[in-house]
């Protein structure tokens, strides 16, 4: 996700479903009097919500500039014929970690409270 969409979406729209479990941070002073500025820019948006979509623009950003690293095994080819080769690098790997963490935050949000 770009910013420009997210400046967008503070405007209008609701948060999406959370996890069951929290993250503290502590930030550093710039960080953290921007993130009050963007709070009160946004007064619909509170300092949580922006701080997660703000997170979630990141690791989108770290996930698309994770370099593909060619290997030797072929998986298909192009338009020209030319081999495409499986990518070796960390965007598999960031994937199926994803999925899997995933699927265990899933599971531990669905259980109830105790």
């Amino acid at each position: 996700m770009k910013f420009k969409p997210l400046l967008d979406r503070w405007k209008k729209e609701s948060a999406p479903l959370r996890t069951a479990e929290e993250y503290a941070v502590r930030l550093p002073l710039d960080d953290a009097s921007s993130l009050h500025a963007l709070a009160e820019l946004f007064p619909g948006c509170t300092r949580e919500r922006i701080i997660t979509d703000l997170l979630h623009a990141a690791l989108g950003e770290i996930a698309a500039s994770m370099p593909y690293e060619p290997g030797p095994k072929v998986i298909s080819r192009d338009d020209q014929g030319d081999p495409v080769y499986e990518d070796v690098g960390m965007t598999p790997r960031f994937v199926e970690a994803s999925r899997r963490i995933k699927r265990d935050l899933e599971a531990a949000a669905k259980k109830p409270a105790p």
